[in-house]
């Protein structure tokens, strides 16, 4: 395709008229996906559907107490089906469709026009199926919503959930989702740089989690009674299929199989790893013993931190993004949230949220060419800056004032909270009429 189009570019800039059979010649290859390509964003689109089931859903579960280990992870699971479901209904269209403004799209509604030929332009002059990138972008959705739930279980009606995930996904993430990554979107054109998700995904995700949490209040004996993890073994498994999938996730974003994607996955492997060895380091700085949640806990941070900077950092920079990332969530976590008070379950607001903070704004720095970034150093650092520092914000205040709406919303439905009975009994029988364990 590439030579084809550099020889009918050749033939216009000489003058030379480009006969009719070629240039149809030409779009008709044109419209033709790279098979490479589009084998890669398919398998990138399995590993992130991993990451949520069972990835996420381990990882939660585990940290849960085991009378509400199904609850959670039936709770993601669930609320990813609705997520996709929605998203081939309208989300595809609001979020990506042809035809929209600065903040939301309005075509392509149930796929309209979208058939096995259609294709969506990657960021070269390459194509891949509409469909894959449709599949793609719907495990997105899908996940973020999996990841908000994470400061509401043991204590969140089923029922609520899926009425505060379709509201949520509705006037939550798909505009988000739309302002960052579509052409037209308002912080798209302003220069934002995503790589793959610390604004859409992660600072999105965390603070509709901290608004949720602080709306429907704490559990039943928090902070007194202990609450511990009931298996950090499943947390563990839960967290090694996160880190696989996230290749898919970080890699992916890439659209190509190409040297952006390479760099997405060399960064994926080191931030991670800095992550993961730091937190556990600030445990043993603050007198106490490395433990497998530490690093699980530190994992993730770097992996939220890298996100933005998967394709937009040099892996020395991406490695100071996940230790940076890692040391300011251990303290978030540690320190502020019991200062504080809130009841954020599983840490959602504190690994999510402060780490996509973390991410989107030292992508400003990380991306520069002096440290070792693929910016060409056409916008400078200080200008970069304010430009993330505009993405967070807008993010921040978005989900917040929009989480709030959906999480009212869904208390007048249905209300939000299971019955004292039920919350003491376990969600596993009272919600689902099931157990995890039967012993």
């Amino acid at each position: 395709m590439k030579t084809i189009t550099k020889v009918l570019g050749t033939l216009a800039a000489a003058g030379s008229a480009v006969p009719a059979f070629a240039q149809e010649a030409a779009e008709a290859v044109a419209a033709v996906p790279n098979p490479g390509n589009n084998a890669w964003m398919m398998t990138a689109t399995v590993l992130v559907l991993l990451m949520i089931l069972p990835g996420l859903a381990l990882f939660y579960g585990g940290l849960t107490r085991t009378k509400n280990m199904l609850s959670t992870m039936t709770q993601i699971g669930a609320a990813a089906c609705l997520a996709m479901l929605i998203w081939v209904m309208y989300g595809y269209g609001l979020a990506f469709g042809p035809e929209g403004n600065a903040f939301i799209s309005w075509g392509k509604f149930f796929l309209a026009g979208v058939d096995s030929s259609s294709t969506a332009a990657t960021f070269t002059d390459e194509v891949i199926s509409e469909y894959v990138f449709i599949s793609f972008q719907m495990t997105f959705a899908a996940i973020t919503l999996a990841l908000v739930l994470g400061s509401v279980v043991e204590r969140m009606k089923f029922s609520a959930v899926m009425v505060f995930g379709a509201i949520w996904l509705t006037i939550v993430y798909f505009p988000i989702a739309h302002m960052v990554w579509a052409g037209g979107g308002l912080l798209f054109e302003a220069g934002a740089l995503d790589f793959a998700g610390g604004t859409v995904v992660h600072i999105n995700a965390g603070v509709s989690a901290l608004v949720a949490a602080l709306i429907i209040g704490k559990r039943i004996g928090y902070p007194k009674e202990p609450m511990a993890p009931h298996s950090m073994v499943m947390t563990m498994i839960g967290t090694g299929m996160l880190w696989v999938g996230w290749f898919g996730f970080n890699a992916g974003s890439a659209l190509e199989a190409d040297g952006s994607a390479a760099l997405a996955m060399i960064n994926t492997f080191v931030a991670t790893a800095a992550g993961g060895l730091f937190w556990m380091l600030m445990e043993r700085v603050s007198g106490h013993k490395g433990s497998a949640l530490g690093f699980c806990s530190g994992v993730i941070a770097g992996l939220v931190a890298v996100t933005p900077a998967a394709g937009n950092s040099g892996p020395f920079g991406a490695i100071v993004l996940g230790a940076l990332a890692s040391i300011v969530c251990f303290y978030c976590v540690s320190k502020l949230k019991p200062k504080l008070g809130y009841d954020d379950s599983l840490d959602a607001f504190g690994i999510h949220g402060i780490g996509g903070m973390v991410g989107a704004i030292g992508t400003g720095i990380v991306y520069q060419p002096v440290f070792g970034g693929p910016g060409d150093g056409s916008t400078g650092m200080g200008a970069q800056l304010l430009i993330q520092l505009e993405g967070v914000a807008v993010t921040i205040v978005w989900a917040a004032i929009g989480t709030a709406i959906a999480i009212y919303i869904a208390k007048l439905v249905t209300g939000l909270r299971v019955t004292e009975e039920v919350e003491r009994e376990g969600l596993d029988l009272g919600e689902h009429g099931e157990r995890a364990y039967n012993y």
